[in-house]
């Protein structure tokens, strides 16, 4: 989905706790320290929250074009999940990516873009792009920073116009954070308003698994705390 950058407004909860489709196609583990990601075995504290996924389910049009355009992208083992440790360091690169996403590339639809009405995922390659290319980039200068490739999912859902739209979930160990092309702030999946639909598993990305519920209200963050 293309659309000129909004930020939705409400009011914030002051005291906000700090706060898989396709087979499998092999490429090395980004290496990452200790101290950036842990196994997801923390449970969600205070106002963070978790969506909880369902089964296995059908895999975007476009994720499996994109793979076959750029297959060493998405020829990868099965690895264990992992969740970002919410540091006060790694919630600025959050913010900082997201911004810099957000500020680089120039929205076009699908159409205008690519000339037709098939989903086309790819990376910002002439800068333009819809909501697909943000998530796509985003993921990629994450991965870049050293964020595990398993805390970051491209996610389906139906936005507040009731539109399809794709975001990228950051799985933490105080609940999952979006990065949204129509929103700079960094949210919770619960504070979007979105339904959402499915979205890559932890373990493979070729893997999609169902969510199918509503998150929250929307609403706009001006504080999250971290560790």
């Amino acid at each position: 989905m293309v659309r000129s950058l909004g930020v939705l407004t409400s009011s914030f909860l002051v005291g906000f706790v700090s706060l898989v489709g396709v087979s499998s196609l092999d490429v090395g583990t980004a290496s990452a320290q200790s101290t950036l990601f842990k196994r997801p075995s923390t449970p969600a504290v205070g106002g963070a929250s978790f969506a909880s996924v369902g089964g296995r389910t059908s895999v975007p049009y476009g994720w499996v074009d994109f793979c076959g355009r750029r297959p060493k992208e998405c020829k990868v083992s099965d690895l264990a999940a992992v969740n970002v440790k919410l540091t006060a360091e790694n919630l600025r690169t959050l913010r900082r990516i997201n911004l810099k996403a957000n500020n680089y590339i120039v929205p076009v639809s699908n159409y205008d873009h690519w000339g037709t009405m098939l989903d086309h995922w790819d990376y910002p390659v002439d800068g333009k792009g819809d909501c697909k290319i943000y998530a796509l980039y985003k993921r990629k200068l994450l991965m870049e920073a050293g964020f595990p490739r398993q805390a970051l999912l491209m996610t389906i859902v139906r936005d507040l116009n009731n539109e399809g739209h794709t975001i990228l979930t950051v799985k933490t160990d105080k609940g999952d954070l979006i990065l949204d092309n129509l929103v700079n702030e960094v949210r919770p999946w619960d504070a979007t308003g979105y339904y959402f639909l499915k979205r890559q598993s932890q373990q493979n990305p070729n893997v999609w698994v169902s969510i199918n519920q509503r998150g929250g209200k929307p609403k706009t963050f001006t504080k999250i705390a971290a560790n």
